[in-house]
């Protein structure tokens, strides 16, 4: 099923969406409590239906519990298309590339972005597969790793590319404000065989700029969380930015970075479409 976050009368509802219709989850106070309880058989659903376009979708996790964990070139093409412009060389890790994005409430669906054009140029775009956590764990086994998924997500892991050079760690680059954009639903994962092999895109302007498959993954989905989770509790809620394939604003000659005024779209089959207005 596909889960989200919405306001309707300046009030905050979760609901299950279907056919365009969303039917508000009663016992559930948001969609961290659900994702903590983790019981989908047991959802008090409304007899009354919400037309999509009479609400206002949030991201489905719009104040995550902690900072969001991301995978940094975890695709051989986005590694190669970076050449010289992140490092040196082209940089083929041999271990995964972990940072964060600092966040304090995701940006959903229809959303606008800042571009902080006054100050910054280098404004940029990548479509990920977003992993939701669905249960504590540590020190989990490969071939566990499905078990402790509730579901997926689109993201766009906006990145301020000057920001990023600049410091010796992404997180700076990675964490301004509004540029944590995830939605626009859960899909859960029993709705997706696994390991899910999907279409991967980003469109700017209706303009083609990336388009993969997640079966194209360095590390994949098994190896991420069995390798963070060395040591390292991850909980129920928690988000995980898998990467983003070739084809980002900062890869092409000359370089393609994001304007005021521009839509930045980001598709993932089967699961939806994550559309941004650029301010």
């Amino acid at each position: 099923m596909k889960l989200v976050t919405f306001e309707y009368g300046n009030k905050r509802k979760i609901g299950k969406l279907e056919n365009n219709e969303v039917h508000e989850i009663l016992n559930y106070d948001g969609m961290l409590d659900l994702i903590n309880e983790n019981d989908l058989s047991n959802l008090k659903l409304s007899e009354e239906s919400y037309d999509l376009d009479e609400i206002k979708l949030l991201s489905p996790i719009p104040n995550p519990r902690r900072n969001v964990i991301c995978l940094g070139k975890n695709y051989i093409d986005h590694a190669v298309e970076l050449k010289g412009k992140i490092s040196a060389d082209v940089f083929i890790p041999e271990r995964p590339i972990y940072f964060s994005k600092f966040v304090d409430e995701a940006i959903g669906t229809n959303g606008d972005v800042l571009s902080y054009f006054d100050k910054f140029d280098t404004f940029d775009y990548e479509v990920e597969l977003a992993i939701v956590i669905g249960k504590k764990g540590k020190n989990i086994k490969a071939e566990d790793a499905k078990d402790y998924i509730f579901g997926y997500s689109v993201g766009n892991d906006f990145s301020m590319r000057e920001l990023q050079k600049e410091h010796y760690q992404w997180v700076k680059g990675k964490s301004l404000d509004t540029h944590t954009v995830i939605g626009p639903s859960i899909i859960t994962a029993d709705e997706i065989p696994y390991p899910p092999v999907l279409d991967i895109k980003s469109y700017v302007n209706d303009e083609i700029r990336q388009s993969s498959s997640t079966k194209n993954l360095i590390f994949n989905i098994d190896y991420i969380i069995s390798d963070f989770s060395k040591s390292t509790t991850l909980l129920p809620g928690d988000i995980i930015l898998t990467g983003t394939p070739a084809g980002v604003g900062m890869g092409f000659t000359p370089s393609k970075y994001l304007r005021p005024g521009d839509i930045a779209k980001c598709e993932i089959e089967k699961i939806g479409e994550l559309v941004n207005y650029i301010k």
